[in-house]
């Protein structure tokens, strides 16, 4: 049982690909990156073990906004956490660094999305893993080959550079200098 949360953990502990991203920087930062970097460093506190941090990449907001560019990467992690307790700790520390829920696609400070979870299938809870729109977007795809070049989908099976290569046309991104 896990004591945070009082839910049963998985015993091996599972690989979570996670996306973190924002386009406003949080109270007390300088910049959009420097909060996504320090809610990165967060996350132990919350049970989750960063194994890897893609490189950045600046992106245009999907879908097209007046909105600024976004910095996003994806991290490989490990957990004993069950899935909708992983997601409930993102959520946590997401909080943590003053993101607000409001309308879908707004300006944020930090997005921290739960792309994978042990290559598994699971719709729970109002939660879907892998994450419904990991193979529409540019911005999770690219860095997440960069932490995972083996990746499959685990519903249909795709490899990574197959999920790349299928893209909708038109999303803006760079890698960060």
């Amino acid at each position: 049982i896990c004591p945070q949360v009082g839910k049963r953990r998985s015993m091996n502990g599972q690989t979570l690909l996670i996306g973190i991203g924002a386009n406003l920087a949080p109270d007390g930062f300088d910049t959009p990156r420097a909060g996504c970097e320090a809610a990165i460093a967060r996350l132990a506190a919350h049970g989750i073990d960063v194994a890897a941090v893609s490189p950045w990449y600046e992106t245009a907001p999907v879908p097209v906004s007046d909105q600024p560019w976004f910095n996003n990467a994806v991290i490989r992690a490990r957990t004993v956490l069950a899935a909708s307790d992983a997601l409930a700790a993102l959520h946590r520390v997401e909080a943590g660094f003053g993101r607000v829920r409001t309308v879908r696609n707004a300006a944020r400070v930090l997005d921290l999305d739960l792309l994978d979870y042990g290559a598994l299938l699971i719709e729970e809870d109002g939660m879907t893993i892998p994450h419904p729109r990991l193979h529409e977007r540019a911005f999770v795809l690219l860095p997440l080959r960069d932490v995972a070049p083996d990746y499959r989908h685990p519903a249909t099976g795709a490899a990574i550079d197959d999920l790349i290569a299928a893209l909708p046309a038109g999303q803006q991104i760079r890698r960060a200098g």
